[in-house]
C-alpha cells in the first residue's frame, strides 16, 4: 500500500495552495495536516475532501479510492456532439430538480 500522507503532501505542495487556507476550509488546524502527512493510511473521505479543495484527482496514485470498473471507460459513449443528447439530459435534470422542489415544499 502506498503512503497516502506523502501523496497528499505532494499534491498539496504541487497545488501551490497554502495549507492554512485548506485547513480553514476543512475546519482543521495546520498541525492536523502535518500529522496527516505522517500517516500511512488516511481515510478516503479525507482524501476526497482535500482533492475537491485543491482540485486534484487522487485516483491515479491511490487505487483503492474507486473500484477498477470506474477506471475503465464505458464500452460505448453517447453521441455527445448532438444537441438533442444534451437537451434531453438537461430536461431530465430539470424534471428531477422540480420534483425535489415540490417534495420539499410539501414537507414544509
Amino acid at each position: 500500500m502506498e503512503h497516502r500522507g506523502e501523496i497528499i503532501k505532494n499534491a498539496i505542495y504541487q497545488s501551490g495552495m497554502p495549507i492554512s487556507a485548506i485547513a480553514k476550509q476543512m475546519g482543521k488546524s495546520r498541525r492536523w495536516f502535518y500529522q496527516i502527512f505522517d500517516q500511512k493510511n488516511v481515510s478516503i473521505d479525507t482524501i476526497l475532501t482535500i482533492g475537491k479543495i485543491i482540485h486534484y484527482d487522487f485516483t491515479q496514485e491511490i487505487k483503492e479510492m474507486y473500484p477498477k470498473i470506474l477506471h475503465e471507460p464505458p464500452e460505448e459513449y453517447p453521441d455527445v456532439e448532438t444537441v438533442d443528447y444534451w437537451k434531453n439530459k438537461y430536461i431530465k435534470l430539470l424534471e428531477a430538480y422540480n420534483s425535489l422542489l415540490l417534495k420539499n415544499k410539501d414537507d414544509l
